[in-house]
């Protein structure tokens, strides 16, 4: 059996997600789909211009995987430039880091994932420095969530 997929860190999500040729019919028109970590790894290398260590350190991932990933999303980008196919953004396995979490008992603060607060939720989750399970959201506004990904949001959904 395969491992699972390991989540890549984003910072960016892009407002416009798709992306079209003006000159073909649009019954003719084949797109490209861009995962959304795929166009993160061209925003740090190509748009950045930070070196490809930086680039997988950034996105929480191996030298090697972040190279691969920045190889698929430019031979999509190539391959719809060059052959007029639309370019569509969306998918893929990415998190943000979207709460600023807290440990009641030693004081500890740091930034965690919405896949990480599932396990907070069921109480399976431990400070990273002194095991302790009382661990909260640190965001000192009550009703304002970190953004709209934030957990106590899609908990109220």
């Amino acid at each position: 059996m395969a491992r699972p997929t390991k989540w890549r860190k984003v910072e960016f999500i892009p407002v416009v997600q798709y992306f079209a040729p003006c000159d073909v019919a649009e019954n003719d028109l084949n797109e490209n789909v861009i995962r959304i970590e795929e166009i993160e790894s061209i925003r740090l290398k190509d748009l950045e211009g930070m070196e490809q260590e930086e680039c997988a350190e950034k996105m929480e991932v191996s030298r090697q995987t972040f190279q691969r990933i920045l190889n698929v999303a430019r031979a999509k980008l190539a391959d719809s430039l060059i052959n007029g196919k639309a370019i569509r953004i969306e998918g893929g396995n990415f998190t943000r880091n979207i709460c600023p979490v807290k440990c009641l008992d030693c004081g500890k603060q740091w930034s965690e994932s919405y896949e990480n607060f599932q396990k907070v939720l069921n109480g399976q989750f431990n400070c990273p420095s002194c095991d302790s399970i009382k661990v909260v959201c640190s965001r000192k506004e009550e009703k304002k969530f970190c953004r709209r990904n934030c957990w106590r949001y899609r908990n109220e959904l």
